[in-house]
Parts: C-alpha cells; structure tokens; sequence
C-alpha cells in the first residue's frame, strides 16, 4: 500500500469521515435519540356521551332522545357507537303476513312459493301460500315477525340531526411499565370546574378530554350530516410521545382525527356502518311483541400509541461503539472514489497496487 499525499484524496476523505459525523450525531443521537431505552405504551380508555335532542314525527309523536336511547351498547371496549338514523319497525308479533317484493318472493300463484323455504334475505320461513302484498303485487307468505321491516328508504336528512352537538369524555390512563410511569389524560392541571365547561379545540383547548362530535368528524375533513345518513367509523387517535429525560409535565396527549372506513364514489356497495336491535313487550295476556330497530350511525374507535425514552448508558455505549466502527468506512469509500471516479484514478491505481508477475519455480 503507497500512501499519496493529494488534496483531492484528503478533502474526500474528510468529506465521507464528516458525513458519518453528522449521520451519527444528528441521525442516531438527537432525532432518533439513540441514548435512550425506550417502551411502548399500555393503555386503557372509558367514555361517556352526553347529548338530548327532540324529535317529532306521526308514527313515534314527539320523543326525547337520551343516552340510554342513541348510546348502543352503553359501554364499549375502546370504542362507543352514537346512533344518528334509524328505520323503526313498531309493534312487530309473530305470526304470517307477506314478504316484500323482490325478485324471488313476487308469486302469482301458490306453485311459485316452496314451503319451508328460507332465502338469504328472507324475513321469514315460506309457508307456500301466495297472498297479496298490496293491492297490486302478490308475495310468498312468510312465518316471520308482522310486519316485516322495509329498509329500502332510509331517511334523509338523518334521524338525529343534532347528535353532532353531543359530546364525549374520554378517559385516557396510560402506563410504561419499563419505567413505571403512569399518566392520564385529565392532565393535573385540569380542575372541575373547567372539565365542565370546556370543549375540544387544537388552538384554545388542545388538552381538554371533552369533544364535540361534530367537531371530530369536521376535523377529519368530513360532513356530518352528510356521515350521519348512512353512519360510518371515526378515529380518534391519542400519541403518547415521551421524553422522560425531561419533566413528566412534558409528557402530555396529542389528539388527531380520521374516518376509518372507506369512502370510495367509485365502490359505494353497503357503504356505512348499521346493525339490528330490538326491545322486546309483554301484554297482560302475555302476548309477546317487539320494536325492531335498525340503527345507523357513527362508532368512535379511541386509538392509544406512543413510546417513551429515558437515557441508559447501554444503548449509548452501543451506538457509540457503532458510530466508531463506521468511520472505518471512510477509508474504503475514499478508496471507491479515488479509484473508479476521479480523472487521475489510473495513477492512483497504479501507485496504490504493485503488480509483480506470477511465476513458478523449476525444480532441477
């Protein structure tokens, strides 16, 4: 190996040895603080929903609408569904009447109805018999509870229209066990007095638990009412980024907003989100009868992620000694650069190797 003195060489050299400099101390050190042990987070989340809105309508009259009503189920784990729109099936019993219209269930006579036969979206069992469904159209009779429900108008503008005025509290508890810290959302410095009164907002309030529903859907660049006909599914994302090093004061939640599910024009089959329920009666004479709902709404999935970091002399001396070892690269990359694409990488070549010829020798 020939050492050349040239300032090419050297100012390369110096070039690659300042650019591990900077990857090490700038990369590893401060963004991606390699001198920390770092844990995920544990966490845990309840909410409540608070909200009242009035309704007024010639099947139901006039209703109040409460928690206990629009709130389904009561508690959920990391998640808490806000009905906005119904369809209601009042006074449903047990009994025959007609299927709706479809393809598969328009008779014109008993032949056309198979007796015990059960469809994919039948309501019922066929009891073989063909009976008029309106004055106009005759169905398959069906076993199933009278009347069935007919779903195929959803109403427009939604139910509950005001249940983007409601709001939730979310109760955020956050630990890493590593470093036995725990912390919640309602930071220390939050009073009653102010957890009654306040209400979400990124500029003026970006620390209180309490959110508008409306308000988390506009911040995901949705429309609510337009969300609320059909329902769909919000995230509301809680980051726990900390940095133990500092004051545990530091170490607060960051809130950001997104729909979940797919809101595709070009893929609208079964868009939103809906399911079933019902409340079941009893008469005096025991007669058993239901409301069947179909709901529509918007569920609320709370997402908890974050990592702390606290300094620890292991992972410092790991990367340290990483940091070492690469400026061992610097030579070679020197090497690839002297040699394969500078103007004089010939002489170089030639100063850097001495070739000596291979010969063999010749025993007499």
């Amino acid at each position: 190996v020939v050492l050349i003195r040239s300032r090419k060489v050297g100012l390369v050299n110096r070039l690659v040895q300042l650019a591990i400099l900077a990857y090490v101390i700038g990369w590893v050190f401060v963004w991606e603080k390699g001198y920390q042990e770092t844990d995920s987070v544990v966490s845990s989340v309840t909410t409540k929903v608070k909200g009242i809105t009035l309704t007024n309508t010639s099947s139901l009259g006039t209703r109040i609408w409460d928690v206990a009503d629009y709130v389904i189920p009561p508690q959920g784990e990391n998640s808490v569904f806000v009905m906005t729109n119904v369809i209601l099936t009042l006074n449903q019993m047990q009994g025959r009447c007609p299927e709706l219209p479809d393809d598969t269930t328009i008779c014109t006579a008993k032949e056309d109805c198979a007796p015990g036969y059960v469809g994919t979206h039948s309501n019922g069992i066929q009891t073989g018999e063909c009976v008029l469904y309106n004055s106009s159209i005759k169905t398959c009779e069906i076993f199933a509870w009278c009347p069935v429900e007919n779903d195929s108008y959803i109403p427009k503008p939604a139910f509950l229209q005001e249940a983007e005025n409601f709001t939730i509290l979310v109760k955020n508890n956050i630990w890493y066990p590593k470093f036995n810290f725990t912390k919640r959302n309602i930071l220390p410095t939050i009073n009653s007095t102010y957890l009654k009164n306040c209400i979400y907002d990124s500029q003026t309030d970006p620390f209180c638990p309490i959110f508008r529903l409306g308000k988390i859907v506009e911040a995901a660049g949705q429309n609510f009412q337009e969300m609320a006909v059909e329902g769909g599914v919000m995230g509301l994302q809680i980051n726990w980024d900390c940095n133990l090093d500092r004051a545990a004061s530091h170490c607060v939640p960051r809130y950001s907003f997104r729909r979940l599910d797919s809101k595709d024009s070009a893929h609208n089959v079964s868009p939103g989100y809906n399911f079933r329920f019902a409340k079941y009666y009893k008469d005096q004479n025991g007669t058993e009868s239901r409301t069947l709902a179909k709901a529509y709404g918007i569920r609320f999935d709370i997402i908890v992620f974050g990592k702390a970091g606290k300094f620890d002399i292991i992972p410092t001396m790991i990367n340290i000694g990483s940091g070492l070892a690469l400026f061992g690269v610097a030579t070679v990359l020197c090497d690839i650069v002297v040699l394969y694409f500078m103007k004089k990488r010939y002489y170089y070549r030639e100063k850097k190797y001495k070739y000596v010829e291979d010969y063999e020798l010749v025993s007499s």
